[in-house]
């Protein structure tokens, strides 16, 4: 039986995941779920031209999609929000 592998952190996890090693023996799958946030719903926003390009600017720099930014924002400030008590 071959010896386990381990990584004395999340940094060299990280790392050897993206130098293309194969990490599946470092993950004990038998503790992973599946979270599904429920129906997705469409909004539409009309937002200045000069915000769009701003956002823009920064997705580009971390090299995510607009959509996906916004996203990570709201919920970044929903949860901040819920932690402050000023929603429940």
């Amino acid at each position: 039986m071959a010896k386990k592998k381990t990584v004395k952190s999340a940094r060299e996890f990280d790392k050897r995941f993206n130098e293309g090693e194969d990490i599946h023996d470092l993950v004990d799958m038998s503790k992973a779920s599946i979270v599904r946030h429920g129906k997705k719903v469409r909004i539409t926003l009309d937002v200045a031209e000069s915000l769009v390009n701003e956002i823009d600017d920064i997705r580009k720099e971390i090299g995510v999609d607009r959509g996906a930014l916004i996203k990570i924002w709201l919920h970044e400030r929903v949860k901040k929000e819920k932690a402050a008590g000023t929603v429940s």
